[in-house]
This record gives structure tokens, sequence and C-alpha cells, in this order.
């Protein structure tokens, strides 16, 4: 490796199916598909395309029970590992994990609280989320990290730890400032993303700018390229990056 390329943070290794994150593993590129997951032949059509452009990881929606439901038909009908992306509810995660879903991509501050106790996460994670803007002035890089550590220690308190973090910005230095902070304070994989990156050339361009000064500082374990565009030239984008950087071939 020759330029200005720093050795990789050392991370903590996941395994997400068969695939590797983490732990001095290669940069996995993943996508996310863009069809109705009750949909299942469209969906499985999309995932095995993108495993042939060389996605390793494929999220889906997971918006109701139907498509929570889904699972199963998918994982028979596909060879890569599948992602389920979780907003509203816990009981659609506990339902994926019933299909045979290799990850959950949870976003704690969108989990409906139903029932009492520890149980309500939503009313928690509301609350530290206007303290934690109150105490920044706004959504700032550090009142990210902060949060992601509070759900972090939530998760670890219950001996849980096959954990990789996003903490996604709308803008790159934002995003960049946010990832240096966590990569050093804990040794779980991040997952490098930049929010609604937005049309093709423009998306393209502002994740370029991001992921290569991460991935440059050794920081990112496996990313997505988010583009108002194909989940198909999202793998072809995040391959390129990879590619100009020397990190896959």
């Amino acid at each position: 490796m020759t330029g200005i390329m720093e050795k990789s943070r050392a991370t903590k290794p996941i395994f997400v199916g068969s695939v590797q994150v983490g732990g001095g593993a290669p940069v996995v590129v993943q996508s996310m598909c863009d069809t109705d997951t009750r949909d299942t032949l469209g969906t499985m059509r999309q995932i095995n395309a993108l495993e042939e452009v060389g996605c390793e990881m494929a999220r889906v929606a997971v918006p109701d029970i139907s498509a929570a439901r889904c699972i199963r038909t998918l994982k028979a009908g596909t060879g890569i590992p599948l992602i389920a992306d979780i907003h509203f509810d816990y009981r659609l995660a506990l339902e994926a994990l019933k299909g045979g879903i290799d990850c959950l991509r949870i976003n704690p501050g969108n989990i409906r609280a139903l029932g009492g106790g520890e149980h309500k996460v939503e009313e928690l994670a509301r609350a530290l989320e206007v303290e934690l803007v109150d105490k920044y002035g706004g959504p700032m890089a550090e009142a990210m990290v902060e949060s992601a550590l509070r759900h972090v220690e939530l998760l670890e308190r219950y001996n849980f730890d096959m954990i990789k973090i996003s903490l996604k910005a709308s803008d790159v230095w934002r995003t960049v400032e946010a990832y240096r902070l966590i990569a050093a304070k804990v040794d779980y994989p991040l997952h490098l993303g930049v929010t609604e990156a937005g049309a093709h050339v423009t998306g393209a361009i502002k994740t370029t700018a991001a992921f290569t000064i991460l991935l440059t500082e050794g920081i990112g374990d496996t990313l997505r390229v988010s583009l108002a565009a194909s989940p198909l030239e999202e793998v072809k984008v995040g391959y390129e990056i990879l590619k100009s950087l020397e990190l896959r071939h």
C-alpha cells in the first residue's frame, strides 16, 4: 500500500451469515433493495442481481408483519446474507429472526414502545435525544456519538456484543467527525454511510468525499453508497471507491 493510507483500525470481528465484518477482514460492500419485500419473487431477483455485481450483504425493508413473514422465503431463494431494516416495531425484528434473518438494522429512536419497564425503548430514546440535542445545541457529531454509546451500553447490559455501529449524517464533515469520535471510543466494527446522499452524480461525489477521508484513516469495516439510483449502481460505486484506494480488487 502506498500513499497516505493508515493501518486499518483494529475492530472486533462479527459475522453476518458467513461474511466477516471487522477483525481485519476486507471492507464489505452492501446495498439495500428498492423492491417491496412482500413481492418475494421481485425481491429475490434483485438480491440475486446484486450478488452478481459483487454485493456481499443485502438489506430489505420490513415495514409490517407481512414483510417480516417473507424473510423465510427470501432466505431460501438467495445466497448472500440478508439484513432486515426495522424501524417502528420490535415485534417485526422478532418475526424476522424467526425467518432466519442474518442481521437486524435497528434505529433505537424509532422503535415503538409496547409494554412497560425497560421495554419502553421509544420513550427512553426520545428523552435521550432531546437531552443530547439540548446539551450540544443540535444534532452534532458529539450528540450522535453519545446517543450511540448509550444504546450500545444497553445491549451490553444484556451480554450482547455482536454489534456494528452506523452514525450516518447528511453532510460530509458531520459524518466524518462522528465516525472519528466513535472509532476512538469503541472497537466495534463501523458501517459507513451518508444519509440521503442524493442523485447518482451528487450522491457518488458526496459519499466518495466522506468515505475517502475515513478509509484513509483506517476507519470503516462495511459500507453502503446511498443513491437515488439502482441498488446495483450503489454496489458498483462502492467497489470503485475501494478499488481507487487499493482496498479491494
